[in-house]
């Protein structure tokens, strides 16, 4: 008897301390717990708010008929276009605003001006420029993407340590040298998470506009489902939408840890 209570005791203390994967999944899994029984218990009519186990089994045929993947094909492939524009044209004006005061105050003043309104509010022009098809989604997500993406590579240029810029001035360093050698890597921090709120906006944007316009993706599917009354097939889009999305921040943040070795990260107290 001891022994196994010996045995259990380092069980639990491998658990508690070895790794933290396990931390990952306790409030998910908490959550699917009450969700589950809640909707056992007869709390909320399954229209409402159908389970787990009934949501689980409804991706499952989706994903057997081909249903999801499709869906999800068409939505990831035009957050993929817009989320590229977004990068480019975010990366490449944030640069050249930060860079070039002359261009920062041609342009600041417009950018800023144009950057509360809402992408979805921008629909409606879409549409009529690019027409109901890909063109007016994709103008959509990488209008949404774009701001975070230039607002945190602005700012990661702005956060030049100045020591190095006076320095760079004494020593008469190219500018292009002092751009590639100090102001890229110090901005990096940045524009990585720049990149990663940008990836976030580009999913709200998509699913915003295929919910107005379109016969294909996530966004369509939900709003069919919806009008059917069909909240597992609901629950199912916006999972698969979840899915998605962390495993693509997942990548950026691989990219992150691997560009900038050099910078250690505060993980709290």
């Amino acid at each position: 008897m001891e022994a196994v209570l010996n045995k259990a005791t380092l069980l639990t203390m491998k658990i508690f301390s070895g790794g933290t994967s396990w931390k990952r999944v306790v409030i998910p899994a908490f959550i699917f717990l009450l969700w589950q029984g809640i909707c056992v218990a007869g709390l909320v009519k399954p229209v409402l708010l159908p389970a787990p186990t009934q949501v689980a089994a409804e991706a499952a045929g989706m994903l057997q008929n081909g249903e999801l993947i499709t869906h999800l094909g068409v939505s990831m492939v035009r957050v993929l276009e817009g989320f590229a524009l977004a990068a480019l044209l975010g990366i490449g004006l944030g640069m050249g605003l930060g860079v070039f005061p002359l261009l920062f105050e041609l342009m600041d003043g417009t950018i800023q001006l144009l950057r509360p309104i809402p992408p979805i509010a921008w629909l409606p022009m879409a549409i009529l420029w690019f027409g109901i098809e890909e063109g007016s989604k994709v103008f959509i997500i990488t209008l949404g993407a774009f701001f975070p993406i230039f607002i945190n590579v602005l700012d990661g240029i702005r956060q030049t340590d100045q020591k190095y810029v006076e320095l760079s001035k004494v020593l008469e360093v190219p500018r292009g040298k002092f751009i590639r050698k100090v102001v890229i890597p110090g901005a990096l921090p940045f524009i990585l998470s720049g990149l990663r709120i940008g990836l976030g906006y580009a999913w709200m944007c998509v699913v915003a506009a295929e919910l107005s316009a379109g016969m294909k993706g996530i966004g369509f599917m939900l709003t069919d489902a919806r009008s059917l009354a069909q909240t597992d097939k609901v629950f199912v889009g916006m999972l698969s939408i979840g899915v998605v999305g962390k495993i693509m921040d997942s990548a950026l943040r691989m990219l992150e840890a691997k560009l900038i070795k050099w910078r250690g990260a505060f993980t709290g107290v």
